[in-house]
Order: structure tokens, then sequence, then C-alpha cells
């Protein structure tokens, strides 16, 4: 594609009038290809310019500027300045990809919680419906059966748009996209108008450092999302639904408990069967549905709440919401696996003592027979953390099954050792199975009727971290193996 055209939609200056063809955007030096555009970024801890001159000896066709540049550049590069490198990226990116949003249904799901699970839910709402969906969030680039890994929530406009152009490609007809503050605050999705915008809540968090300074230019970026859509969600039982939409032109949807809610919940309630946790809730105003969510937790009455707005705006069946909600999974957290007896057995991606808590709280509302907790600790990481673990499984658990988690550079004896020092301050009754799959298959062979046992730790990952190397190990694969084992399959 030839330079002029991916520049049409931004405003800059050109030292050299030159009008190469661009056979990619690169914004790592470390990729640059010959013909490529050398988009010069500044980031936390380094400055795309400084990496100019690189890029061109490697064959860069063109430089896109914000500042100076601390070298000559030769008269048969092209040398674009505009001011905001990263703006200018997600408009640039949108023209190479020839704008692939406006071939898809867009939904971008923003909100301090909550994020993951709905976008799952919205997806598997889609797919039920016949409308394949791919997703792009904390778990990466997810379609058509493959994970592609990203280093941020909602990474660079660039992989953006070439992930929905995949998408396409692999005949998705749908794209479902995590908006975090930091994406919208860095322009990731600048150019961008999506057919639908969700706000799932607010509270306090990625507050100083490098993220935001304050609260109000938290909520501000998240309120960015809304400036950029066709229709919008919100829930409106949190305070600041309306601060956070007020850049939206038209009327929000809203959902929640409340009276005054478009979309109103009631009727909400715990289930619990072998295989099988989540909530139930019926809905009023909007549509009238009786839900089971197969995720556990009364809030994630909240995540399907959105995920059913979100598949009002583009007239999904009811049946299609009602079999989504049901059967949707999020990878990693409180992630159900099929076992042959009567007990609940989750994979999570809890690995420190906050998340733990939030989870094992949240299974002790189901009055599991016993409440069975496996986990090990990372290694190379501060010792608190491991006290803290063994302290919160020693108090929710009825029993800690302790095992290796990333051991890293550490031994896992030592640091197995930690955790007993925290779980030795309760009363909670522990083994230590330091392998991982031995401890796994400790769990499934001394499971009773009715227990809930959480694998935490891994969720979503596929390896373990070994003095420097990563080694393959999938828990689903794992607990397939020792199905198998327990058998006589093998």
């Amino acid at each position: 594609m030839k330079l002029n055209e991916l520049l049409i939609n931004i405003k800059y200056s050109a030292s050299n009038i030159l009008n190469p063809e661009i056979t990619d955007i690169v914004y790592d030096s470390r990729k640059v290809s010959r013909g490529c555009l050398f988009v010069c970024l500044k980031g936390y801890t380094s400055d795309g310019h400084k990496y100019a001159k690189s890029a061109v000896e490697n064959g860069a066709a063109a430089l896109l500027i914000s500042d100076d540049l601390d070298f000559d550049v030769d008269k048969n590069i092209a040398v674009i300045r505009t001011d905001n490198t990263r703006l200018a990226l997600a408009l640039i990116s949108a023209e190479f990809f020839n704008n692939p949003a406006k071939e898809l249904k867009t939904v971008a799901i923003t909100g301090t919680k909550g994020k993951t699970t709905t976008a799952a839910m919205t997806a598997e709402i889609f797919e039920r419906a016949g409308i394949k969906c791919g997703t792009i969030g904390t778990l990466g680039i997810v379609y058509d059966g493959k994970t592609v890994k990203t280093e941020n929530t909602t990474p660079e406009s660039y992989e953006i748009h070439k992930a929905m152009r995949d998408m396409i490609n692999a005949g998705c007809k749908a794209m479902v996209i995590e908006a975090s503050s930091i994406g919208l605050k860095h322009h990731r999705l600048a150019g961008i108008e999506f057919d639908a915008g969700i706000f799932t809540n607010f509270s306090d968090d990625h507050i100083g450092g490098v993220e935001h300074k304050d609260m109000a230019e938290y909520l501000y970026c998240k309120s960015l999302l809304f400036k950029q859509c066709r229709y919008a969600a919100a829930n409106v039982d949190d305070p600041s639904w309306k601060k956070i939409t007020q850049g939206f032109k038209s009327s929000v949807l809203t959902f929640g408990f409340s009276e005054n809610a478009q979309l109103r919940a009631k009727n909400e309630h715990l289930l619990s069967d072998a295989g099988f946790i989540g909530v139930h809730f019926d809905t009023e105003g909007l549509k009238n549905l009786s839900v089971d969510v197969g995720i556990p937790g009364k809030f994630n009455a909240y995540n399907a709440l959105a995920a059913i707005c979100a598949a009002s705006f583009f007239g999904v069946d009811d049946k299609y919401i009602i079999e989504g909600l049901k059967n949707a999974k999020v990878k990693g957290r409180v992630e159900p696996v099929t076992v042959p007896g009567n007990y609940t057995l989750l994979i999570d991606y809890a690995h420190n003592a906050l998340s733990m808590e939030n989870v094992l709280t949240t299974l002790r509302q189901y009055n599991p027979n016993r409440l069975i907790t496996m986990f090990g600790a990372g290694g190379n990481r501060p010792k608190v953390r491991r006290y803290e673990m063994g302290e919160v499984s020693g108090k929710l658990s009825d029993l800690s099954v302790i095992t290796e988690d990333n051991s890293r550079f550490e031994d896992v004896m030592d640091i197995i050792e930690d955790i007993k020092t925290g779980i030795n301050k309760t009363d909670g009754k522990y083994v230590v199975v330091p392998n991982r799959k031995d401890a796994i298959r400790y769990c499934m062979e001394n499971a009773q009727d009715g227990d809930i046992i959480v694998l935490a730790g891994k969720g979503h990952e596929d390896y373990q971290e070994i003095k420097g190397v990563k080694y393959h190990m999938d828990e689903r694969e794992l607990i397939a193996e020792i199905i198998d084992e327990l058998n006589g399959n093998t």
C-alpha cells in the first residue's frame, strides 16, 4: 500500500516528499523489514526515535516521528512528522488492514472487573447463534480454536487491526475486546467505531506509577470508549455509570438489580450440582428470561446482564442467550473440568493471597462437602506472598494440598516450607505433594461426593518454569492423563 494512502486520516508534515510502497508497519526496531514504515513510539522506559537510524539501516522505507531525530536521514527515506505517533499508528493500522472493524460486529467492554468474563459470555452467545466470534483481552487474541498471546489486555493498535483481519480471514463475523483504561489512554482503540460499548463497574485500581495519576484520570480514560460507540449499556447499580458514559451521544441501556434498570435481574440464587456450579436469576424489563450461568458467584449475574445487553443490540434470539450463558467458560478462571466422579474440579489462576481469598470465599458460599485447594507459589518472589497464601488457604479450605508452581531458580521444597509457615498459623489441614501432577492425582483419587476442588495458580498458563526453562504443562491435559491412568488405559 502506498504511504499516502495510509496517511489519509492523520495530520502531518513531510520533510522528504516521497510516496513509497509500504510493506508493513513496525514500531519494534527488532522487527524492521525492508520497505516497512517505522513508527517511533515514546514509552515509559524507551523512545522509538532512538532506534530510527537502526530502522533505516535495516531497510525501513519511511519513518513516522513526533520529535527531532539525532541523525541526517537519507533523501530516499520518507519522513513523516505528526504530533502523536500512537494515535497515528492506530489510524494508519486501520487503513493498512483495510478497516476490518467495519466488516465485523464489534463489542468493547470496559470496567475495573468483569471484562474477561463478560467478553467470554458475549462471545459464547454469538457462537451459539451461529456468529463466529473472536476475542481480544487478558487471555490473548482468541479465535478459530487458537490463542495468540499478547503483552497487554488491550494490545497495541497494529495488533488489534491485524487480529481483526485474521479473524475475518478465518470466517469470524464478530469480535469482542476488553477495553482497558491504559489502552484507551494510549489510543490503542482510536479510529474504531464500535457497534456496542459496555460498562461493567468502577473501583480503585491502576493508580500510581506508570498507570493513572489519580482516580479522576482513571475514570476519564474509561469514559473515552463511549465517544466511539453506536450503542452503549451500563451497570446502573454502579454510582459511576453516568460519568463513565457521559461522552455517549444517545440513550444508554441500563442493567442491574435496581428498579430503574431497563434490564432488571431478580430471584438470584446459587446453583450447585456435581460438575456444575453457577448462579441463577430471572430478568424483566428489556427481556423476560430465566437464566442459569455456569460461572460461580452472584457477581457474575452482573457480567451476564452485560452480555445479554450486548447480544440484544444485534437481535440475537433469546434461546442462544440462555444457551450461551449456561455454557460460557473463562479459561483458567474457576474453569470447570469434566471428571467421572460426583465432585467438582476447577482450574483457577489465583496466585496470590487476595485472589485466592476471593475465589475461596465465593466457593464457600456453595456449602461443599469439603473445599480442597491445591496450590504452590512462584520462586524468586517475595516470601511474604507464600506466607499469606498459606494462611488464606488454611483458614478457608478444609484441606490444602501444597505442591509446586513456577519454582524458577529456587528449590521447590524451600518454597513449600515457606507456605507451611503461613498455613501453620491456622488450624487448617494440609498434605504436601511436591510434584504437581501427583498432587492433582491425589486430589482426584481422594475426592468425596460433593467436594469442590480448586487447582490454583496456573489457570490459563500452559507451562511450568524451572531453572530458567519453560516446560509445557497444561493442567487440562494432566487431568485427562490421570483419568486414563485411573481407568487403566495406559
